[in-house]
């Protein structure tokens, strides 16, 4: 009797990394726009390698950073819903290798690949725990304690093998940015969380496990 063959499982992440139908690779170099504010909404980009940052610009020129993503992440997900331009730019803060896949190729994955939706579907989920506490942050908290939470997002807080240096090149005015206060109040508590041992600078920013006392204290 012939063996039954076995069906070759689905891989979203090895998907999303070949070429195809409906889907292109680019390489962003630092500071490179992959879309702007106000553009066509017609596709979702998918992180391969490199660090993506949102960013949101009013009509007055004030420029607020929403989300820094990494390897693994989706962004511009705006389309899927009617969205008919973008709400923001994203850009790399790092060379970055982006996959786009066209709004009707990630509709026909969402509908025919369930491994691929579940991937998606806990992107979205994780991506909306992560705005309601970033919203909770911002309402409740001093920029200190906002700081510190960000700090301890970027070094992986909380996933396996502890904090990690951060690697990525973060300035204080994108710091600023993100917390939604001054280059030079970030500045000011940067330098306190030094002297007290929550972080160090050794050639790349290494955030301590203690740096959680500030983010607890009332």
């Amino acid at each position: 009797m012939a063996k039954n063959k076995a069906i070759p499982t689905f891989d979203p992440k090895a998907f999303l990394a070949s070429a195809g139908r409906g889907r292109t690779t680019t390489v962003y170099r630092k500071n490179g726009v992959v879309f702007a504010q106000a553009s066509a909404a017609n596709a979702v980009y998918y992180v391969e390698t490199g660090k993506i940052k949102i960013v949101v610009a009013s009509k007055q020129g004030k420029e607020a950073v929403v989300a820094l993503l990494g390897p693994g992440e989706f962004f511009g997900e705006g389309c899927l819903i009617g969205q008919p331009l973008r709400l923001s730019s994203a850009k790399a803060m790092v060379e970055s290798e982006i996959v786009r896949v066209g709004k009707t190729e990630m509709l026909r994955l969402l509908a025919a690949e369930p491994t691929f939706g579940q991937l998606f579907i806990t992107h979205l989920l994780t991506r909306n725990s992560r705005v309601e506490e970033d919203l909770v942050d911002q309402l409740f908290n001093s920029s200190e304690k906002r700081l510190a939470r960000t700090l301890l997002l970027l070094a992986n807080f909380g996933k396996e093998g502890g904090p990690q240096p951060i690697t990525t090149e973060i300035s204080q005015e994108t710091l600023a940015e993100i917390i939604g206060t001054t280059r030079s109040r970030v500045s000011h508590f940067m330098n306190k969380f030094r002297k007290l041992g929550f972080i160090d600078y050794n050639g790349h920013l290494q955030v301590h496990s203690s740096l959680l006392s500030v983010v607890l204290r009332d």
